[in-house]
C-alpha cells in the first residue's frame, strides 16, 4: 500500500491536484481525500485539463466529475488549444496542460501531480536518450519551483505496480487513455517494451534508476550551492552576465554557470552544442558586432561585454500609433507594454488643442535634449545613452505633431520640455519579461 504523509506536503495545506481521471492521480486523489478525513488541515481541490484530442475527452470530463463529487473535492475543468509550434504532440500538450495549471494556482496553493517512480524511471532513459549531464539526469525533483509557488511530487518513490494494488484494494474506478497504448510515443515505447523486459531481468531495476536520478539531483544541488556566489558575482543588476570573468575559468567551470545562468532566466536548458555554439559565436565575437543565438522565444545577444537574455519581438519600423484620448492608458504592439499619463513617469509639457500625440520608434534629423548643449541624431543619443540595440526600435517615442518630445524613461527634447507649473506625466510600464 502507499500511504502519503504531511511531511511530504510541509508547509503546504491548500492544494491544486492535476487529475486525469488515470490511475495514478486517481489513487493520489483519494489519498489526499483519505488523509483529510483523518483530520489534517488540508484543503483540496481538483484540476482536469481537457486537450479535446481524444474522441472520449467530453466522458472523461463527466467521470471525474463523479469522482470528485463523491470525495467532495471542488473539480475545475480546463479546455486547453494546443499551438502548433514544432513540439510535437506530446510535448505541445504538456506546454498547454502546465500553462493551465499555472493560470489555476490560487495564492499560497500548491500543485500536487501524481508522477511515480516508474515515470522517474522513463524520464531518466528519456534524458539518456538525449546525452543529457547530470541536471538531465536528475529527472523528476520531488518539489519544482513553478508559477510563484510550487510542484509536489508526493508519489515519486511508489511504484506503478504499489498504485495499482492500492486501487484494487479501494475498489477506485479510473480512466484508461488509449493513447497509452501507442507505441510511436517515446515514453509509450518505453513504459511498453523496454521496462517490462529490463524488470523481467533486473526486477529493481526501476526502483535503482531513480535512486540515480536522485544522486544527480543531490550532485546538482551541491554544485548550485558551490557556484551560486560565483554566478552572483557575474551578474549585473538587469541579469546580464559579464564576460570577461568568465573567460578566465576552465571550460567545464564556465558551461556549470552558463547553465546556471540560463536557469535563473527560467529557460530550457541547452545542449553542450548549443553553448558551445553561444561562447564561439557570440560570447567571442569581434567588438563591433551584434552577434546573437535563439533559444525559443528568447535570443541571448553580446552587449558592453556581456551576455543578455533578451524576449524576441519584432521591431516596429515606421509604425505610428496615434494615442488620441492621452488620458487613457495605450497598449502598445507586440508585448512593449503600455503608456499611461498620471502621476509618475518622464514629465512634459501638456499637448496642445491641435497637436496631434502619436507613438512611433524613429526620428530623423538632429534632436536636443534637455541636459545637454549639442544637437545628436537618435542613433547617437541611443549609443551615448546606452541603449541597447534590440531596444532602440521597439521603445516609444512620443510626437506631438512631427515634432519629438519624449522617449519616456529615457530623455526628454527641448521642445517637450514642462514649463515650471504646468506639464503631465508619461509613463511606460514595459511588461516583466523586458
Amino acid at each position: 500500500m502507499t500511504t502519503l504523509s504531511l511531511t511530504s506536503l510541509h508547509p503546504f495545506r491548500h492544494l491544486l491536484v492535476a487529475f486525469s481521471g488515470g490511475l495514478d492521480s486517481t489513487v493520489l486523489l483519494h489519498e489526499l481525500v483519505r488523509l483529510r478525513e483523518t483530520g489534517s488541515p488540508l484543503t483540496l481541490r481538483a484540476i482536469h485539463i481537457h486537450h479535446g484530442i481524444s474522441p472520449h475527452a467530453d466522458s472523461w470530463v463527466a467521470h471525474c466529475r463523479r469522482v470528485c463529487e463523491g470525495l467532495n473535492v471542488p473539480l475545475t475543468v480546463r479546455r486547453v488549444q494546443l499551438e502548433q509550434e514544432g513540439l510535437g504532440l506530446e510535448a505541445q500538450a504538456r506546454k498547454a496542460r502546465y500553462a493551465a495549471f499555472a493560470d489555476a494556482l490560487q495564492p499560497g496553493e500548491a500543485l500536487v501531480t501524481a508522477q511515480h517512480q516508474d515515470d522517474q524511471c522513463e524520464t531518466l532513459l528519456l534524458a539518456l536518450k538525449r546525452g543529457s549531464g547530470p541536471a538531465g539526469l536528475a529527472a523528476m525533483p520531488e518539489r519544482l519551483a513553478f508559477a510563484g509557488t510550487f510542484i509536489l511530487r508526493p508519489l515519486l518513490n511508489t511504484s506503478r505496480a504499489q498504485l495499482e494494488r492500492y486501487a484494487q484494494a479501494h475498489h477506485l474506478v479510473w480512466i484508461d487513455d488509449e493513447s497509452n497504448q501507442d507505441d510511436s510515443y517515446d515514453r509509450n515505447f518505453l513504459r511498453l517494451r523496454v521496462l517490462p523486459l529490463l524488470a523481467s531481468r533486473w526486477p529493481h531495476f526501476a526502483e535503482a534508476a531513480a535512486r540515480s536520478a536522485q544522486l544527480c539531483g543531490e550532485q546538482e544541488q551541491l554544485l548550485d550551492e558551490l557556484l551560486g556566489e560565483e554566478l552572483a558575482a557575474l551578474t549585473g543588476e538587469q541579469g546580464e552576465l559579464r564576460l570577461a570573468p568568465l573567460a578566465a575559468v576552465s571550460d567545464s567551470r564556465r558551461g556549470a554557470l552558463l547553465r546556471r545562468w540560463f536557469a535563473a532566466h527560467s529557460a530550457q536548458m541547452p545542449s553542450r552544442a548549443a553553448l558551445q555554439r553561444l561562447w564561439d559565436e557570440v560570447a567571442q565575437s569581434r567588438e563591433d558586432a551584434c552577434p546573437r543565438l535563439q533559444f525559443g522565444r528568447y535570443e541571448v545577444r553580446r552587449y558592453q561585454e556581456a551576455l543578455w537574455w533578451v524576449p524576441m519581438r519584432p521591431g516596429q519600423g515606421d509604425r505610428v500609433i496615434d494615442w488620441e484620448k492621452p488620458w487613457q492608458p495605450l497598449v502598445l504592439p507586440d508585448g512593449l507594454g503600455q503608456l499611461t499619463t498620471g502621476d509618475t513617469g518622464t514629465r512634459v509639457r501638456v499637448s496642445g488643442a491641435d497637436e496631434r500625440v502619436t507613438v512611433r520608434f524613429r526620428a530623423s534629423g538632429t534632436l536636443y535634449i534637455v541636459g545637454r548643449e549639442r544637437g545628436r541624431s537618435l542613433k547617437k543619443l541611443w549609443q551615448e545613452l546606452r541603449v541597447p540595440p534590440w531596444r532602440r526600435d521597439t521603445t516609444p517615442l512620443i510626437f506631438y505633431g512631427e515634432q519629438l518630445i519624449c522617449a519616456p524613461g529615457i530623455f526628454v527634447t527641448r521642445e517637450g520640455a514642462a514649463q515650471a507649473q504646468t506639464g503631465w506625466h508619461i509613463d511606460w510600464r514595459k511588461e516583466q519579461d523586458e
